[in-house]
């Protein structure tokens, strides 16, 4: 049987997020199917929501049932400057165009995938103290001293969850604040790391620890915080801690590989890379035991291509995934069909109104996220609640370190 459903519109939606703003695509088709996705312009990336404007005269007309065609056509396109935005503007138009086509057909995203090999996957609570650090303003119980870290431990074991992702945090007077100078806060390009960071952070991790006990296993955040010497360093300073994965990310896959072949515990990595071309000498050089892909960014078709050569280089992945719920849902099929996943990244703590903005959220069981058996992604925006929570002029990480 030969389908055809053809894309008569795309548009590009926003919503508030707190500290950062949702932004969406939405494709129609002449039969009245809608096929969403969640993609991001905070991390780094401004101007994705331009890219996708460009690039929609291309995609109205054409068959929603023929993605591989129409991205391929899309990086023809845009080869001189493929890469950056233009490669995130194709992977969101992929998400949306994989939700149509499953939606037509009547089948979650997964089957598109090959099917789903699990009912559920193992979650870890992502950002875990960092966003009641850092943004107590949307996130609550805010976190003023170690025993608030030590209550966040705690909590995620009260709460049956089985592994949590905490960040970098440099403590004056006990007081917690985020340091992140990779991403200009504060601002140090040098970005070294001295005896205080050592020092504050295996205390934040012991802290984390005490609470939530010795069955938890805790990942560290580095995100591109040091140089390879004061990632080293830290290592160094915390290879006694039982520790599941320590996140560095670098942009030489040399660099990486000399880390990891000196670090006490498992390196994962590349959660910014884009497109196979760039995992490769990461792959090459085994760079890492894990490899982080964000499948927002890269489209979840163009995902499964990228873990099925970390296979190949004996390497498991995981997503990338600290958006709103319809990203957790992509990421969710990505997970379900993947076969060699390690684990799945998701943030518990949301923001107020993050419900209303959905028609699903998530379900969790024991520290674990059940697959939704619905056509396509099994959730969508709410219109409505979108347009009632208006898009911020500013914020993300073009906010980050700004004096105010």
């Amino acid at each position: 049987m030969t389908k055809s459903s053809k894309a008569t519109s795309l548009d590009i939606f926003a919503c508030d997020a707190g500290w950062r703003n949702y932004h969406f695509v939405k494709v129609t088709t002449d039969d009245g199917i809608v096929g969403w996705s969640e993609f991001d312009e905070g991390f780094g990336s401004p101007g994705v929501g331009a890219a996708i404007q460009r690039l929609s005269t291309r995609v109205i007309g054409q068959n929603v049932f023929q993605h591989e065609r129409i991205h391929a056509e899309l990086f023809a396109a845009t080869r001189p400057a493929a890469g950056g935005v233009v490669a995130q503007a194709l992977g969101a138009i992929e998400n949306a165009l994989l939700d149509a086509k499953a939606k037509c057909l009547g089948v979650p995203c997964y089957e598109l995938l090959g099917g789903k090999i699990r009912d559920r996957v193992r979650v870890y609570w992502s950002h875990c103290a960092t966003w009641r650090i850092n943004h107590p303003s949307w996130y609550k119980p805010p976190i003023e001293n170690l025993d608030g870290v030590k209550a966040m431990g705690r909590e995620v074991r009260e709460k049956k969850f089985t592994a949590l992702k905490t960040n970098i945090f440099s403590y004056d007077d006990g007081k917690p604040t985020g340091w992140r100078p990779g991403f200009g806060s504060p601002f140090a390009p040098e970005i070294n790391v001295d005896r205080k960071i050592l020092r504050d952070l295996r205390m934040h991790l012991e802290a984390i620890r005490d609470g939530a006990g010795p069955d938890i296993d805790i990942l560290l955040d580095c995100n591109f915080n040091a140089k390879t010497e004061g990632y080293l360093k830290i290592l160094r300073s915390i290879a006694d801690l039982d520790m599941f994965w320590i996140e560095i990310d670098s942009f030489n896959p040399e660099a990486l590989g000399y880390i990891r072949r000196q670090s006490p515990h498992p390196i994962s990595s590349c959660e910014t890379l884009l497109g196979l071309r760039e995992f490769l000498p990461y792959f090459r050089e085994q760079a890492m035991d894990v490899a982080i892909i964000d499948t927002p960014w890269n489209g979840v078709w163009q995902s499964m291509k990228i873990a099925s050569a970390a296979e190949a280089f004996e390497v498991n992945v995981a997503p990338h995934n600290f958006y709103g719920h319809l990203c957790s849902m992509m990421n969710a099929h990505f997970c379900a069909a993947v076969p060699n996943l390690r684990i799945m990244e998701i943030d518990i703590d949301r923001l107020a109104w993050d419900r209303e903005l959905f028609t699903h959220e998530p379900e969790f069981q024991n520290g674990h996220l059940i697959i939704p058996d619905r056509p396509g992604w099994g959730t969508e925006p709410n219109e409505d609640a979108l347009r009632a929570h208006p898009p911020k002029t500013s914020g993300g990480l073009l906010n980050y370190g700004r004096k105010s």
